[in-house]
C-alpha cells in the first residue's frame, strides 16, 4: 500500500470509508457519518487545506492499495489538543477490508515516518470498546498509558509508541509520499 495526499477526486472512495457509521462511530473528535458526495468533497477540501498548514511530519493521507490502486482508507498524524504537543497516529478503513493487516501496515508506516523526522513518540487515542484499534496498536508495539478526557473532552484510552518500541517484525511499508503536499 501507499500513503499519499488526499485529492478531491478521491471523494467517492473517501465516502466509502467516512460514509459508514461503523467507521465514524469510533473517531475522535466526534465525526458524524458523511451523508453524501458533496459533503465528502467539502471534508476533503478542508483536509487538503489543513495539510498545507501542518508542519512535517504531521499530515493526512489516503491509503491506496497497490494491487489495484483503490483508496481503501485514510490515515493521520496530527497534533492533539490541547497545546498540540503530542502527535496522534490514526487510520480509518472501509469495513470490507478490515482484518487484512492494512491497519497494522498503516500504523507501522506512519510511525516509521514520524520517527525518521526526529519525533520521539506518537500516541493513539482510542474509544473504549474499539477492540480492533487496540489490537492494531499493540501489534505495532504501542503500550497502554491510561485513560483520559484530556483529548477532545471524551473518555479515551491512550497508547504510546516510542522509537525503540516499534515492532520491527511488523510489515515493512512505504512511508507517506509527497509529505510536503506537492
Amino acid at each position: 500500500m501507499t500513503l499519499r495526499p488526499w485529492r478531491i477526486d478521491d471523494a467517492q472512495a473517501a465516502l466509502d470509508v467516512y460514509g459508514q457509521a461503523e467507521v465514524t462511530r469510533w473517531l475522535s473528535p466526534d465525526m458524524d457519518r458523511v451523508p453524501d458526495l458533496a459533503a465528502m468533497r467539502l471534508w476533503l477540501q478542508q483536509w487538503i487545506a489543513e495539510c498545507a498548514r501542518l508542519r512535517a511530519p504531521a499530515g493526512r493521507w489516503a491509503i491506496q492499495r497497490n494491487t489495484d490502486d483503490q483508496v481503501i482508507g485514510g490515515a493521520i498524524l496530527l497534533p492533539l489538543p490541547p497545546g498540540d504537543e503530542d502527535l496522534e497516529i490514526g487510520w480509518q478503513l472501509r469495513p470490507d477490508v478490515w482484518g487484512n493487516g492494512y491497519a497494522t501496515e498503516t500504523a507501522h508506516a506512519i510511525a516509521g515516518w514520524a520517527f525518521s523526522q526526529n519525533v520521539d513518540e506518537v500516541f493513539a487515542v482510542i474509544r473504549p470498546g474499539n477492540g480492533r484499534a487496540a489490537a492494531t496498536v499493540r501489534n505495532n508495539g504501542m503500550h497502554w498509558v491510561g485513560e483520559t478526557t484530556k483529548y477532545y473532552g471524551i473518555e479515551l484510552q491512550v497508547f504510546r509508541l516510542r522509537v525503540a518500541d516499534l515492532d520491527q517484525a511488523a510489515p515493512k511499508a512505504l512511508q507517506p509520499l509527497n509529505i510536503s503536499g506537492d
